[in-house]
């Protein structure tokens, strides 16, 4: 699984070596226990026995349940890479296809609609979902409107670029979490274009 160095929880902690066999045996098993069980029959107990590690290895790690299905998600996440294709429309439209395929497999959506649903009634759950999921994966963003500045594609910034880059990511993420997780409906090559035409060109685009 490709790492973005973005500092989660399960690799930033100091002490003892970590075990990076280990680490993805333990998330692999949150999220199929999430799959099979829900969030609300979910145990550590039970995750350490999936895995094959001690509960105190696993308590080593994560301290609690809510850190450990919040990297369960954020590893999956990770996946989503930034493709360069050409143009800026094709990049987004690549970016967007990989998400909602990612989003369509069963551990993913599971994942994320539990931790989603319990974040509503604890805010430090949400924090460290900002933190742990959101603020990262605006690294997409960052990447593809650099390229695109680099092409001639988008002006150069004339300010801080961070409230555009928070903008495009709620825009891009929201669309296409909706749509997969939401409706249930499909996000294949023609809705992906015809969304990349109104994020590029506006509404006129769709006429």
């Amino acid at each position: 699984m490709p790492q973005t160095g973005r500092g989660h929880g399960y690799l930033r902690r100091a002490g003892r070596p970590r075990s990076a066999e280990a680490d993805r045996a333990i998330l692999d098993a949150t999220r199929a226990a999430l799959v099979e069980l829900g969030w609300g029959k979910l145990s550590m107990g039970d995750v350490a026995a999936r895995a094959g590690v001690a509960k105190t290895t696993l308590y080593r790690r994560w301290p609690s349940k809510n850190e450990l299905v919040v990297d369960a998600v954020a590893a999956l996440l990770d996946e989503i890479q930034l493709p360069d294709l050409g143009s800026l429309r094709a990049d987004v439209e690549g970016v967007v296809q990989q998400f909602a395929a990612l989003l369509d497999r069963p551990e993913t959506k599971t994942a994320l609609m539990a931790v989603v649903a319990e974040s509503t009634r604890d805010p430090e759950l949400r924090r460290r979902i900002r933190e742990t999921i959101v603020e990262p994966q605006k690294r997409l963003v960052v990447r593809g409107r650099a390229r695109a500045q680099e092409r001639g594609e988008l002006p150069p910034d004339t300010s801080d670029p961070g409230a555009a880059i928070d903008l495009i990511f709620d825009v891009i993420a929201g669309a296409v979490v909706h749509r997969t997780l939401v409706s249930g409906e499909p996000v294949d090559g023609d809705w992906a274009g015809r969304f990349t035409a109104l994020l590029l060109d506006g509404l006129a685009a769709l006429a």
